[in-house]
């Protein structure tokens, strides 16, 4: 029989979910031996040893006869049961995801049964102490030693793991926020034809909770050099950042025209990550152009870079 169209209890067909594997249950089995005879006792249920998951104590709870309060007849009944409630606090509540096991001893393997009503957590509290499927597997094919393996040389190994929901209460909130405050910042690099050194970096400022910095190279960075002034914007404190942690920011790069407010920009959108914490342009001014005179962009030796972060990601941990 496809034991895919076996029904359950309270719960639709299609809520119950079937399938085979080879690993044995990770918490708990419940071999019985002599099934006939136990069977032939008309004990409405067996249980199992208290054993321990998740940090709760629980028991395996077989109906071999099928559980008649649950529609079970001519079935096998099998439950969880949660233990020991007595210690725990007023109106506790234990959310748990349970598959319930049968081992088919001829194919070495086991049939694997799962409620995924609710997305197969179950909730255990005072007035509901035990889940579990009310037609787990026909009796008739359960006991067919001929044709199946789950009963063989009148034995039997049913089984259980119990995963524990325990809500961490942390949580990740990305924001992107557009035009952020503070989102511009002027910096002024006066004695500008003195400057000999490769980059200079400015005093940082703060958008959207980070430290920023604009990074120039007055002559240039890498094969650029000699024929452009570079400029990028950088993050100042991304060792901060946790790990695989980035920051989203769309960005405008100003060399200002202090003359004609013809203002060189170039713009870029970028992830900024510990390891790649600088981003920007190579070719933002030709030196030739940024010398002219009647263009303005050096004036009494000064030159003036602007950086403005138009959008920026935020994320808030909590607690």
């Amino acid at each position: 029989m496809d034991t895919n169209l076996y029904s359950c209890g309270g719960s639709s067909n299609s809520d119950i979910v079937r399938y085979r594997r080879d690993t044995p249950p990770a918490h708990y089995c419940f071999k019985i031996e002599a099934f006939s005879l136990l069977s032939d006792t008309k004990a409405e249920k067996i249980e199992s040893g208290i054993f321990e998951a998740g940090g709760y104590k629980w028991r395996m709870v077989l109906y071999p006869n099928g559980n008649p309060k649950s529609n079970g007849k001519d079935f096998v009944s099998l439950y969880l049961a949660i233990e020991e409630t007595k210690s725990l606090p007023q109106r506790w509540e234990v959310k748990a995801e349970i598959k319930l096991f049968v081992f088919d001893q001829k194919e070495n393997n086991y049939l694997t049964v799962q409620d995924s009503h609710n997305g197969g957590i179950n909730r255990f509290h005072e007035l509901k102490t035990e889940w579990g499927i009310s037609k787990l597997i026909p009796l008739e094919t359960f006991t067919d030693a001929c044709n199946n393996g789950y009963l063989c040389n009148d034995s039997c190994v049913f089984g259980a793991e119990v995963f524990v929901i325990k809500p961490c209460g942390k949580y990740e909130c990305l924001s992107m926020v557009k035009n952020p405050a503070n989102s511009t910042s002027t910096w002024k690099l006066e004695k500008f034809s003195t400057l000999n050194e490769t980059s200079y970096l400015s005093k940082p400022f703060t958008v959207g909770g980070r430290k920023w910095k604009i990074k120039v190279y007055p002559q240039g960075d890498g094969k650029a050099k000699g024929d452009w002034l570079s400029a990028y914007l950088f993050l100042s404190d991304s060792d901060t950042l946790p790990p695989k942690g980035k920051v989203r920011a769309e960005y405008k790069l100003r060399i200002i025209d202090q003359r004609r407010d013809q203002h060189v920009e170039k713009s870029g959108k970028r992830w900024f990550s510990k390891e790649d914490n600088t981003w920007g342009y190579r070719n933002t001014i030709r030196l030739g152009d940024l010398h002219e005179k009647s263009k303005g962009f050096v004036m009494n030796d000064t030159l003036i870079v602007e950086a403005q972060i138009t959008l920026i990601s935020v994320t808030k941990f909590s607690p």
